[in-house]
């Protein structure tokens, strides 16, 4: 899966185009509410090594909202991470890498624009 896909899905979905707030990080971009300003998606590409994944180079990554619960479970699966960067009992990372299909991505992204709205 691509992030082109996630932001094109946001689009589509939610009329949601994504914001880009780092300067230092141009490629990290943050999905949120209209209304609310609140977070539901961080696209991100980091480096391997930050996430405990054997390898050097870098690797796309979405973090999204995830009831606790769910999220503890998740990160049993692999290509889900605790959150980088994020509170990791509420935030989980997808590894963009292939491993999750793109209905699975897009319904826990669904879910996190759910539950921040």
């Amino acid at each position: 899966m691509s992030r082109e896909a996630v932001l094109n899905y946001a689009k589509r979905k939610y009329d949601i185009d994504p914001d880009y707030p780092w300067a230092k990080f141009p490629k990290y971009a943050v999905l949120r509410h209209k209304k609310n300003n609140k977070w539901f998606g961080l696209l991100m590409d980091v480096d391997k090594e930050k996430l405990n994944i054997e390898g050097e180079e870098a690797v796309e990554v979405l973090n999204v909202k995830c009831d606790p619960g769910l999220a503890s479970i998740l990160r049993e699966d692999s290509g889900i991470l605790p959150a980088y960067h994020m509170n990791k009992e509420h935030w989980i990372s997808i590894v963009l890498d292939g491993t999750l299909s793109k209905d699975e991505i897009f319904q826990l992204l669904d879910t996190s624009y759910h539950l921040t709205k």
